[in-house]
């Protein structure tokens, strides 16, 4: 993965529009557990119990919404930076879970923090998606009759153009974990935590592939495959962890050949080589 580039800004981000993560922890919570898995789990569930309570009426059918795509790159565009289409074929296939009701309308609540009524919650984990199903059908069980836990693609929700709509990924706290141990010093995490190391980057069918992970877990078995002599903690020196908003980002402004083209996300629980085979199939 290339260096980032904080300096490099763009007046347009597909998914800064559309997709906001939530920022660090509330003053009330400055002060962490022990456990930096109970932290987060907790701050995790005091924020979903907080937005569920701000429900707002569903908006765009899910699968209507889904199939509105931006231009590809046959489009009149010139730029030479990533399509969005091309930045969304490198998320397919890995699954986030979110709230529809009957109709497969999203279920949204409002953000009383910032201000946004109209705001999808986009889970990294279906358990996560249950709870906050529990929330709506408790608080709102006309709306909640018939709700259900819906998976959706990250390329999916990359392409989504519905107006009014944000999006708020909930994260994995066990990652949030991983990531704030790699980070030696960090007491939050602004983000969903990906990981990489440049030991994994491959070349397959003259296409040079440099695969990054949502799970910590997944990308060490990778590393033990690959460097038989590293083990425990000389793997965790070969990741390197960053966030999933800010890699699209860098996708986003930087030109093809910069090496942000060569990136492919690797679904939780699948290989390299697994993925690139499903993906080309």
């Amino acid at each position: 993965m290339p260096p980032p580039d904080s300096a490099s800004t763009r007046s347009s981000l597909p998914l800064a529009a559309t997709l906001m993560t939530d920022p660090t922890p509330s003053p009330t919570s400055a002060a962490p557990p022990p456990n930096p898995l109970a932290a987060a789990s907790s701050f995790f569930h005091h924020h979903l119990s907080r937005l569920a309570s701000h429900l707002t009426a569903p908006r765009p059918a899910l699968a209507a919404a889904a199939a509105t795509r931006a231009p590809g790159p046959q489009g009149a565009s010139l730029s030479l930076a990533l399509a969005p289409d091309e930045v969304a074929r490198a998320l397919t296939g890995t699954p986030v879970f979110t709230v529809c009701n009957s109709n497969n309308e999203f279920v949204l609540v409002s953000d009383p923090a910032t201000g946004l009524r109209s705001l999808g919650l986009l889970c990294f984990r279906s358990e996560d998606a249950n709870a906050l199903l529990s929330h709506v059908r408790t608080r709102q069980p006309v709306l909640g009759r018939g709700a259900k836990v819906v998976p959706i693609t990250l390329d999916q929700v990359y392409m989504l153009k519905a107006e009014g709509i944000a999006f708020r990924f909930l994260p994995d706290p066990l990652q949030i974990k991983n990531a704030l141990e790699l980070k030696s010093g960090l007491t939050a995490f602004d983000g969903v935590p990906v990981f990489q190391s440049d030991l994994l980057v491959v070349k397959k069918q003259k296409k040079r592939y440099c695969p990054i992970y949502f799970q910590k877990e997944d990308i060490e078995r990778e590393l033990t495959k690959a460097s038989k002599s590293s083990r425990g903690s000389a793997l965790s020196k070969q990741i390197m962890v960053g966030s999933l908003e800010d890699v699209l980002r860098k996708m986003e402004i930087n030109d093809r050949n910069s090496g942000w083209d060569d990136l492919i996300f690797i679904p939780p629980g699948k290989s390299l080589n697994q993925h690139i085979n499903e993906v080309s199939a």
